[in-house]
């Protein structure tokens, strides 16, 4: 169901007009899909503007919209359903500075509650006390990827799924859970720094970074990696309201060895900006507008919205934030890049959806450049919670979605797609070789999501990589073997390829799946990695999910083939070499 945007645009103001705090200082202009609530606004006019919200986004998988919802400090009542391209977010400088009493959720997005295409959707910064969900003093959280749920305070319980439909893989960090969570039907899960009551569940894949309680069990049965500290981060920056009642970006502190959440003194370390000191863009910018800001040293807000790129946004200055809000969307129109990130110190780009064009690009976010040598082991480049699409809204064409040239980044959440279904989805339409190509050396990895390229998923050639849970399928789609073949007598490509150069990696929680769509076509080997004593990888799990083709081995020649019938057999290896 569409809602008319002019409506849309009457009711955000006259929330807008209700925002107290929020307005007494000067409400930045955020453009129209921003909506700002204080305890000041009416109940009513919350719950009626998130239920707008929530009619056009519900559906809306491909659409263009996207929102915003913020919270300012203080309690309130509302149901707060999460539809796609919808962020809602609290402005407090520690989640419990926000407090919502109600059913706060995302539901599954297809019929017979399933969840696996439950995408594009984050909740960040604030306590939910629930009410009304699927069972008393229970939140629903049923998402697969690209659904961020950070900083965030449940006070109950939390619940991965809907009814025990399907769901496919999600990511939560810097949270605490009061009661226990329950992944129920999840295929697989990431869990960074957080605290809970309790975990309950397995499926494929389930991986543990910093967890203050670490589920009982051991792999493969259940299926659980347990790591006992996050060895090096920085929390994705995130708006809040200071306590003169203006706008600002905290920018977390790097963090080494921890386990738990940040802000149990009352805030995140870190270092405070002024909004002021942020461009904020509309989709109406040129790309000359925006790199002129950063030219002058401003960080970079992106507004909700599409952004059709038609030259490349530069990030060249040092400890630059780039962030954007309600999944702002980079779509590079001329066969451009849509971002390149010079080789400096402590860059940070949040919270954006890169979207392939028609026309190819060599690159859709480049971080450094080739030949890269700077270190930056104390102020590393952050990518937190991007996405990449290739497909799906339209024709799209990229040779790389994501190219990390510098040392030290930290990735912290993504998922890198060529589209499987929508528009514009064919072996010869929405043409794209590799979703990640790491070349920097020490470069770490927490919740990889990787999926349906046409030839490595992620290509690893620089030195003391570190992955913590990897998901990918493989493409649904090669006509062919011949059409897919990397080397003689080497079917396909492997997802996760560590280059024979490599002489260290680790990676931990790696699920790696097929689906394929024609007969006879086959995949020699899910991983491919140099043997090595410096490679180690740990907890490989390969399925197939339908009846067509297989996976021959997990990692290089070990492991063994999947099967679906007559008999599902899930091939699993717990260490190589």
């Amino acid at each position: 169901m569409y809602v008319e945007l002019a409506s849309m645009r009457r009711l955000a103001a006259a929330v807008m007009m209700c925002t107290g705090v929020a307005m007494a200082q000067g409400r930045p202009d955020f453009g129209p899909n921003v909506m700002v609530f204080t305890p000041q606004t009416p109940a009513a006019e919350v719950q009626a503007a998130v239920d707008k919200v929530y009619a056009v986004e519900h559906h809306n998988e491909f659409g263009p919209e996207r929102y915003a919802l913020l919270f300012a400090p203080g309690e309130y009542k509302a149901d707060v359903p999460v539809g796609f391209y919808t962020e809602v977010l609290g402005l407090g400088a520690t989640p419990d500075a926000v407090h919502i009493t109600g059913n706060v959720r995302s539901d599954a997005a297809g019929g017979n509650d399933n969840a696996t295409t439950t995408f594009w959707r984050a909740m960040q910064g604030f306590s939910v006390t629930p009410v009304g969900g699927p069972a008393e003093n229970t939140m629903q959280w049923a998402v697969s990827q690209a659904a961020p749920f950070r900083r965030m305070h449940v006070k109950g319980n939390l619940v991965l799924n809907q009814k025990h439909g399907w769901s496919s893989g999600g990511w939560m960090a810097d949270t605490m859970v009061d009661g226990e969570v329950n992944s129920g039907t999840q295929q697989q899960w990431i869990s960074r720094n957080v605290e809970w009551g309790g975990w309950k569940g397995s499926n494929w894949n389930m991986v543990f970074v910093g967890a203050n309680k670490l589920p009982e069990g051991d792999w493969p049965q259940p299926p659980y990696t347990k790591i006992d500290r996050t060895p090096v981060v920085r929390e994705r920056p995130f708006l809040f309201l200071n306590k003169k009642g203006n706008y600002a970006v905290r920018v977390p502190a790097l963090e080494k060895n921890s386990v738990g959440v940040t802000w149990h003194g009352g805030e995140t370390p870190g270092r405070t900006i002024s909004l002021k000191k942020f461009f904020l863009a509309k989709p109406s910018d040129t790309v000359e507008a925006i790199n002129t800001a950063l030219a002058q040293g401003m960080n970079l807000l992106f507004t909700p919205g599409v952004y059709e790129l038609t030259d490349t946004i530069r990030v060249n200055h040092p400890g630059t934030v780039v962030m954007g809000l309600g999944f702002a969307t980079l779509k590079p129109m001329r066969g451009n890049a849509a971002m390149t990130v010079a080789d400096v110190n402590d860059v940070t780009v949040a919270g954006l959806l890169f979207d392939a064009g028609e026309q190819e690009s060599p690159v859709l976010l480049e971080v450094g450049h080739q030949g890269s040598r700077l270190r930056h082991i104390k102020r590393p480049a952050l990518v937190a919670d991007v996405f990449f699409r290739v497909g799906g809204a339209g024709v799209g064409r990229a040779k790389t979605s994501l190219a990390i040239h510098s040392n030290d980044v930290i990735v912290d959440h993504t998922w890198v797609w060529r589209a499987d279904h929508g528009k514009g989805v064919g072996w010869t339409s929405n043409t794209a070789a590799n979703g990640v190509v790491v070349n920097g050396n020490d470069v770490t990895a927490y919740g990889l999501f990787v999926e349906h390229y046409q030839q490595y998923q992620v290509l690893w050639t620089g030195n003391g990589g570190r992955t913590f849970f990897y998901q990918s399928e493989i493409p649904y789609d090669p006509p062919t073997q011949p059409e897919w073949t990397s080397a003689p007598n080497v079917n396909g490509w492997a997802s996760y390829k560590v280059a024979d150069n490599v002489t260290s990696h680790e990676a931990h929680g790696m699920g790696i799946y097929s689906v394929f769509r024609h007969p006879d076509v086959r995949l020699t080997r899910a991983i491919e990695v140099p043997q090595t004593p410096g490679v180690r990888f740990e907890h490989m799990i390969t399925v197939s999910l339908d009846n067509l083709g297989s996976i021959d081995n997990v990692i290089n020649n070990k492991g063994g083939p999947t099967h679906v019938a007559p008999g599902r057999v899930t091939p699993k290896v717990t260490s190589y070499p």
